[in-house]
């Protein structure tokens, strides 16, 4: 089976640091893998957050997790500083891709890379909805 291949963009629009805690690592002591995740989704409320934006409400409208996709790179170990950098991309007329990169703070050692696509949704009417306009132009500045 092929591997995964994550293309990211050289620059993020946003970045954000990640403490790694012990109820972080699995078994083995590093990063569990479906705790990526949950960090990553924590960097994805952040970024809302510095458009002045909630997951429920952009716009007018919140979004769904479409999809996710993950490449991982190295192991990271509790103790840590993430940064995950997150830029949105690839836009679509109902969503788009929120393209990211984890790496440690002062090793610059890259930890994961990923995309994680979302579709707006329209919560009162149970809908698909467009990607607003003013999150695109702002996102894509």
């Amino acid at each position: 089976m092929p591997r995964i291949k994550i293309d990211i963009p050289e620059h993020f629009a946003y970045s954000t640091e990640i403490t790694l805690y012990l109820s972080h690592m699995n078994y083995a002591g590093h990063l569990d893998n479906a705790l990526l995740l949950s960090l990553v989704s924590e960097a994805r409320a952040r970024f809302f957050m510095s458009l002045d934006y909630t997951e429920l409400n952009v716009e007018g409208v919140g979004i769904v997790v479409a999809d996710a996709a993950v490449q991982y790179k190295s192991e990271a170990f509790h103790g840590e500083v993430m940064v995950v950098g997150m830029s949105a991309g690839d836009f679509g007329s109902k969503g788009c891709d929120l393209l990211w990169r984890m790496h440690e703070k002062l090793s610059q050692r890259e930890v994961a890379r990923g995309k994680t696509g979302i579709v707006f949704f329209d919560y009162a009417a149970r809908k698909v909805a467009p990607v607003p306009a003013n999150f695109r132009a702002r996102t894509q500045a």
